[in-house]
């Protein structure tokens, strides 16, 4: 009898074209917290459906061994009627329903006439919801609470189904860092009661954090698994990308110019209660070629200044100024803000930033089809070929232009979001968390492509969570906390204590 709960055996998964995973081997001890790692499109997600039955026995290769049993699942209820819960990305979840509903849906408290003892199953939510540290009424709908507590819904809906072993795949890519901490804190916690976890993450600070071990792969096939005293960032990095990451952010050499962007007394309202001010008298500036860089909590206003400047899409009584070059432009709509030479690459880029049901040729050229356009019709072949331009210099991994945006991995997604901006030729970009998501070695590419815009000659503004990207990439920081600008920092003044001092700063009134 082996102590390993899983076994995964020569997993190999091929889809047209494709071989997504080849000869993968991944055993996961009984009771412990396995990562799995590697770059977007390594092939990490395929196997935890592989594992979970989303994908079924016969559309793969290779065996899988759960509890000494070799297992052959037809869907999601057949693993889960063994005990393996599969937690995605993105949480599935019904907004309009409550709490309780949600966690015993498709898994109903019935009493003995076969209807829904809706006291009953109020009742075991809350247990469950106790469990999980949740502290909500179970009637509570889903749209009422935030990602980081509906985050925990999805855990507790696991534990009632009697989760034997919970995947997770990246579990705190839409959490702050004070969810974040709350959610890996819960799954130690689970792991104390018996649990055994899978997590997948680009998180290699909160890997460090809880694995007992890391197996890595990459491009498709198993590098190796990592013993918890063994692990080092470094070395997973270089397992990931196949090669070592010395320097996490590329070498920069600023070639500043003429101021090219300023903003004066900006300040914008919440866009359904007018009494709160969600910017409040913002000024900066940015110069040709420097990028600049935007620091703040969640919920400090980064966003909402973003957006209320490029074609006010976020707020109401709006007002300041804008200067481009030192002349005065509008910024009244998306239109107006493009014609001006403006940008913005959305934080949300599967909701705002493509369509993720079209294909990559139109995802580029959706900003600019004036460009492409003759007596209003667009010119199909010209767009076919700028699209393809952009996948060769944007490394682009897809087989074509005609490729739907919703198969690519989120570093491939993230560059098809910079190419649709980049192709409107702007002056100025604004990047709202251009790297959220992504793996270290897309991270990367995203710094080389943001310094070669720099390098060109455009201002560049980017906003990020991720205090060290800040400070690995930008010439100089501005912190902003409720609205306000609390500083200013050159980059060689720029110490991480500095930056959080200014972040924490209670804003000037």
């Amino acid at each position: 009898m082996t102590t390993n709960i899983l076994e995964m055996r020569s997993i190999t998964k091929t889809f047209p074209g494709v071989k997504a995973l080849q000869d993968v081997t991944v055993e996961v001890a009984r009771g412990e917290i396995h990562a799995i790692c590697g770059e977007n499109g390594a092939g990490k997600s395929t196997l935890m459906k592989v594992l979970s039955g989303v994908y079924p026995h016969g559309s793969y290769e290779g065996d899988i061994v759960f509890e000494n049993e070799v297992v052959a699942f037809r869907d999601i209820r057949d693993s889960e009627s063994k005990g393996i819960v599969i937690i995605h990305q993105e949480l599935a979840l019904s907004p309009y329903l409550s709490i309780a509903e949600n966690i015993f849906l498709n898994n109903e408290v019935k009493g003995p006439l076969g209807l829904i003892d809706w006291n009953k199953a109020n009742s075991e939510a809350s247990k469950l919801l106790a469990r999980v540290g949740l502290r909500e009424n179970p009637t509570t709908k889903i749209l009422d609470i935030g990602v980081g507590k509906q985050q925990l819904v999805e855990i507790a809906k696991a534990l009632s189904k009697k989760v034997k072993l919970l995947i997770l795949d990246e579990p705190t890519a839409a959490l702050n860092d004070e969810d974040s901490d709350h959610l890996l804190d819960l799954i130690l916690h689970l792991k104390g009661q018996g649990i055994t976890s899978i997590i997948i993450s680009h998180k290699l600070n909160e890997i460090k954090k809880i694995a007992d071990s890391v197996t890595v792969i990459r491009d498709g096939k198993t590098i190796e698994t990592i013993a918890k005293s063994e692990v080092t960032e470094e070395r997973i990095i270089k397992d990931m990308v196949g090669r070592d990451l010395e320097h996490r952010y590329p070498a920069h050499t600023p070639n500043i110019g003429e101021e090219i962007l300023r903003v004066e007394n900006w300040t914008a309202h919440h866009p359904q209660d007018v009494s709160r001010v969600m910017v409040d008298n913002v000024n900066l500036n940015v110069r040709r070629g420097e990028i600049v860089g935007i620091a703040g909590l969640m919920g400090a206003g980064r966003t909402e200044f973003a957006m209320s400047l490029f074609g006010r899409t976020y707020g109401t009584r709006i007002s300041g100024k804008v200067f481009k070059s030192g002349k005065e432009i509008q910024t009244r709509s998306v239109s107006e803000a493009i014609d001006n030479g403006l940008a913005y690459a959305t934080e949300d880029r599967k909701q705002y930033g493509l369509n993720l049901i079209d294909d990559i040729k139109r995802n580029v050229s959706a900003a600019s089809l004036r460009k492409l356009s003759r007596g209003g019709l667009v010119n199909d072949n010209e767009e076919f070929k700028v699209a393809n331009e952009y996948r060769k210099s944007m490394n682009i991994k897809a087989p074509s232009v005609l490729s739907k945006t919703g198969k690519l991995s989120g570093g491939n997604q993230q560059k098809v979001v910079l190419s649709k901006w980049i192709y409107s030729d702007p002056d100025v970009l604004i990047l709202d968390e251009p790297t959220r998501g992504i793996d270290v070695g897309a991270k990367y590419e995203i710094y080389t492509i943001i310094n070669r815009l720099a390098a060109e000659g455009k201002g560049i503004i980017v906003i990020s969570s991720e205090l060290p990207e800040l400070l690995g990439i930008c010439d100089r920081i501005y912190a902003i906390s409720e609205g306000r600008i609390t500083g200013e920092l050159p980059i060689e003044d720029a110490t991480p204590e500095a930056v959080l001092k200014l972040m924490t700063m209670e804003s000037p009134r």
